[in-house]
């Protein structure tokens, strides 16, 4: 029998199990850098699987290695999935609904995990059926700076044995299940934390004359950097600038002393990113000055954009190709959302692809990032098989 063949019914055959772990994990989230019983079960899984070469990285990664029988030195790759939540309660009435309240894995991340761990069944089951060595990254903290893939690079998680190529799968809910999208070269942005606080003179809304008023001092400010990214951006350059939260403490009749604000900033280009910086900076405080405020202006500068390498992109397509059919793969647009992987594609070749959850025959249709944020289980048939399959296929090539 063909390889892919085993490899499909491998992942048919496991299905269950994979569902299982999803739901597990789905009912126990925890958030960024606090995955210690994630941690655990993963650990649990992959013994019971009999991998026994297995570390902790980032105080709540997990990485596994198999070796193939036969020539385990040719080659060493890497699939990476990440174990963390987010700060949302559910709203879903599943039977699976998170039991930690306030805790939801809204963006998908049980999904990868459990996926990853049914990868690491069907690699190990066919441990004498190729040659080269795989790991496995069981990553945290994919949601809150500085991100986990920053923290297990810097532990050597690509070091010893050293890794030649990368791949990442995600989740993704515009995406009917059963079908995968790949975009070669520039794929996400990066993405800045702002934080700003707007200093005036608070009083009596009725006598605005003997104020310096802050809320007015913000609102020109917002308006105003909008034209960083509509006037000062080169438009090839994908740029966003977004601010969704903005704290001006007062009343009806009452204007406050500060307004803080918090915002996003994204962008494709790295040198384009810095300038834009020093004149975010720079326009806000002058606007605050001329009009009689002060302004503080910190940039927590986060992930680099992620960029796909090109000729493994083209090669991970081809092998989903294969394995799903050609009408089943698409091709992804830009995507301005960020994402901590990128540290990986700035590090060595790296493919960041994403699998279809959606079905919306079943309602199954909300983004990720939302209460209601669920996923059509069939998806991680094809997320595990598909891996895998990647997996065995790159270490040929």
């Amino acid at each position: 029998m063909a390889l892919i063949e085993k490899i499909k019914q491998l992942a048919n055959a496991n299905h269950k199990t994979v569902v299982s772990n999803r739901r597990h994990i789905h009912q126990h989230p925890e958030l960024s850098f606090n995955e210690f019983e994630t941690q655990k079960f993963v650990e649990t899984e992959l013994k019971k699987i009999g991998i026994t070469d297995i570390q902790q990285l980032a105080n709540t990664g997990v990485v596994a290695i198999i070796k193939s029988t036969n020539n385990p030195d040719k080659k060493t790759i890497a699939l990476r999935g990440d174990m963390d939540a987010l700060p949302i309660t559910e709203e879903n009435k599943t039977e699976y609904v998170s039991q930690n309240i306030g805790v939801m894995h809204a963006c998908g991340h049980d999904v990868h995990t459990s996926s990853l761990l049914g990868v690491a069944e069907i690699l190990f089951a066919l441990r004498n059926e190729f040659e080269g060595t795989i790991k496995l990254i069981f990553q945290p903290g994919e949601e809150k700076l500085p991100g986990g893939a920053s923290l297990m690079i810097k532990e050597g998680v690509l070091k010893n044995p050293e890794v030649r190529s990368v791949f990442g799968q995600h989740v993704m809910p515009f995406l009917p299940v059963g079908k995968v999208g790949f975009r070669g070269g520039l794929y996400m942005a990066s993405t800045d934390e702002l934080y700003v606080k707007v200093k005036g003179k608070g009083g009596h809304g009725a006598m605005p004359h003997l104020n310096i008023d802050p809320v007015l001092i913000a609102a020109n400010i917002i308006t105003s950097l909008q034209q960083i990214v509509s006037r000062k951006a080169n438009p090839t350059i994908p740029s966003v600038l977004s601010f969704g939260k903005v704290i001006a403490n007062g009343a009806t009749n009452v204007i406050p002393d500060e307004v803080l604000m918090e915002g996003t900033f994204r962008t494709l280009d790295e040198t384009w990113r810095s300038i834009a910086h020093t004149e975010m900076k720079k326009i806000a405080e002058m606007i605050a000055e001329s009009m009689g405020g002060k302004c503080e202006f910190e940039i927590r500068k986060g992930y680099p954009f992620l960029k796909n390498d090109i000729e493994l992109t083209a090669r991970a397509k081809k092998y989903a190709e294969e394995y799903l059919g050609i009408e089943n793969v698409v091709d992804l647009d830009i995507w301005m959302a960020a994402e901590d992987f990128s540290y990986f594609t700035q590090e060595l070749p790296a493919c960041f692809y994403r699998l279809g959850t959606r079905n919306e025959a079943r309602g199954i249709i909300s983004s990720v990032h939302t209460p209601t944020f669920d996923i059509d289980e069939q998806a991680l048939e094809i997320g595990a098989g598909l891996m895998a399959w990647i997996a065995v296929s790159e270490l040929t090539a």
